[in-house]
């Protein structure tokens, strides 16, 4: 009896990439892996979208659609190059207008993306229908998702095998054109029987002929296991990944899933002692990133807090980047009581991240004191029908911290009706900026807002990439006179600071310095000692400066917004505590803060 051909998509160069490292990883770096793939048979690859979208321009200061470009050209003319969509929500965490999701197809066409697989993470049928539509006008290979997860232990209401029979069949009905479908387990929390049980339901209802992938992670340690289960129920691909990004937070390896076929009436359609040699030259590739510990270990505690591969490691990067990876712990425990109380919408990017923003912040701030806006958001109803309806109490302090109402509104029209929103706005922001408005620009300025605007300003650079000298210093790394470095304690905060001929590097970031004898009088900077009638402005979490909103001397009224900072993809604005006058600045716009560390004071 002959073997049923398993087909095999590497997604080591997107998911591998955003699971292990945070998305931030440097072109040039990786294509002779993918070149070396190529020539060891490999046709289909992940190739972009999901967070090697923004991560590029936010943490490479490249484009990716140069990135897309060059990929094309590394893969060959005939490879079937991949990429990740997220709904209404394209390639971010925000959603978008129907033009925006349009131009989102037509650009990925233009730069050489054949399939693009697109889901929606609360499985709201209606979040794939313009997108789906979108992307097959355009030339491209759909694959629409139904996206997968286990509830945690006592939870109850959706992500049943019926649940997702009806996810499917809604697809059917609405009429939404597509090649493939893919079940989608991003937290790779799904039960190896459930998973069979799954896909032997979708191949009974979709047409024979019709193309089904499953796609996991290992962070639970069940994916090899739920890949076998689904191959046994009849899906036609699995996606796999390479060493490095491989195993823990990624997908399986190909190795490894060809090592548990073995005896099997099933074979990969791979050449494994081909790809094993490109596995060793992506071995080479990646041998100066960072490799976080995270990502090669199966974490017990995802059942309860389902948190996705590729959300994981970018937001442990994130904390890295913001000194607070103690709190990491508190944070995936504390998603888990997130999770039940929001409506139970898929842990995949949005809601992964909403998920972990809003534990986290329940963790920095005390429980529900501060909502985070995607989460907030979700709850009332602006991405769309979540499984369930989530907890009323949940609702309640939503819509009053954010001063929102809940609503049932079709999130698209409310995005087309949006001003902020849509090509028009993203013109708007180039023209302000005396930018060109050519389509790739629009669709920039429109998914990564400010940040993709100052990379087209050329103001952006390399950050976070943690790879060799590029990898960022710990603030307390220097060791006092070791090197050249030292830890210089001012009002009890610790900073790295390092000094080379006319530059000091201070906690990562470089400065200009002159040193001179004596005391020079005139000029100085004075420090403003405070009277007992001043407040001081302090941060309220590790974060980084992004906007000041005042100026010493300026007259402010309590409630006034001072700064904004940023930290886990949030932005956080820091207010005045009273009437006064600002007296003092403490900080740069672009420099880190810590928790409690004073920014401003007022007299």
């Amino acid at each position: 009896m002959a073997k049923k051909t398993i087909h095999i998509m590497n997604t080591a160069f997107r998911d591998g990439f955003q699971s292990v490292y945070g998305a931030r990883v440097l072109t040039e770096d990786f294509l002779p892996a993918v070149k070396a793939c190529a020539e060891a048979g490999q046709t289909h690859f992940e190739a972009g979208g999901g967070a090697r979208f923004q991560a590029p321009f936010f943490y490479c200061n490249e484009s990716a659609f140069d990135m897309m470009d060059k990929f094309r050209e590394a893969a060959g003319p005939d490879a079937d190059l991949q990429t990740l969509a997220r709904g209404i929500n394209v390639v971010g965490l925000d959603s978008q207008s129907r033009d925006m999701i349009d131009l989102h197809a037509k650009m990925f066409a233009k730069h050489g993306i054949t399939t693009i697989r697109n889901f929606d993470a609360l499985n709201d049928v209606n979040n794939l229908i313009d997108s789906g539509k979108s992307i097959t006008d355009y030339g491209l290979k759909h694959e629409v998702c139904v996206t997968m997860m286990e509830l945690p232990p006592g939870c109850e209401g959706a992500h049943t095998v019926e649940f997702y029979q009806k996810t499917l069949q809604g697809i059917l009905d609405a009429g939404i054109p597509f090649a493939s479908v893919c079940f989608k387990d991003a937290s790779g929390t799904s039960a190896p029987k459930k998973v069979y049980e799954t896909i032997a339901m979708a191949r009974k209802i979709l047409p024979g002929d019709t193309k089904i992938v499953f796609h996991s992670h290992e962070t639970a340690g069940v994916g090899t296991v739920g890949y076998i289960a689904a191959i046994k129920a009849g899906a036609d691909q699995v996606d796999c990944s390479m060493a490095p990004a491989s195993g823990g937070t990624c997908q399986p390896d190909v190795a490894t899933l060809w090592h548990a076929l073995r005896g099997e009436d099933y074979e990969l359609d791979v050449d494994i002692d081909k790809i094993m040699i490109a596995e060793s030259v992506f071995k080479d590739c990646m041998a100066d990133y960072m490799m976080p510990p995270e990502a090669k270990a199966v974490e017990p505690m995802i059942p309860w807090s389902p948190m996705p591969g590729g959300a994981l490691t970018a937001n442990t990067q994130m904390m890295r980047d913001n000194n607070m990876m103690d709190k990491y712990e508190d944070c995936i425990h504390a998603m888990g009581e997130v999770v039940r109380r929001g409506g139970f919408g898929t842990s995949v990017t949005p809601v992964s991240q909403f998920y972990f923003q809003q534990a986290f912040n329940n963790v920095i701030f005390g429980p529900w004191e501060k909502i985070a806006e995607g989460y907030g958001k979700m709850v009332l109803g602006y991405f769309g029908k979540t499984p369930v309806a989530p907890d009323p109490e949940i609702v309640k302090i939503a819509a009053e911290k954010l001063e929102m109402e809940p609503t049932t509104e079709n999130p698209v029209d409310l995005n087309d009706a949006d001003p902020k929103k849509g090509i028009e706005s993203a013109k708007a922001m180039l023209k302000e900026n005396s930018l060109e408005e050519t389509e790739e620009n629009i669709f920039i300025a429109g998914a990564c807002k400010q940040k993709g605007i100052d990379f087209l300003l050329g103001k952006m650079e390399i950050n976070g990439v943690r790879k060799g000298a590029l990898t960022p210093a710990a603030p307390a790394a220097a060791a006092a006179g070791g090197d050249g470095g030292y830890t210089v304690t001012v009002n009890g905060k610790k900073l790295a600071v390092e000094v080379k001929g006319d530059k000091a590097t201070i906690n990562g970031k470089s400065y200009d310095i002159g040193v001179e004898d004596g005391v020079e009088t005139s000029g100085t900077a004075t420090i403003a000692h405070e009277s007992a009638d001043s407040v001081e402005v302090a941060a309220p979490m590790n974060a980084k400066v992004i906007k000041i909103n005042v100026n010493v001397g300026d007259h402010v009224n309590e409630g006034d917004v001072l700064f904004v900072v940023e930290a886990m993809k949030m932005e956080v604005e820091v207010k005045a505590a009273a009437d006064g006058t600002i007296s003092s600045i403490a900080v740069d716009a672009g420099s880190q803060v810590t928790a409690g560390e004073a920014m401003a004071s007022i007299n």
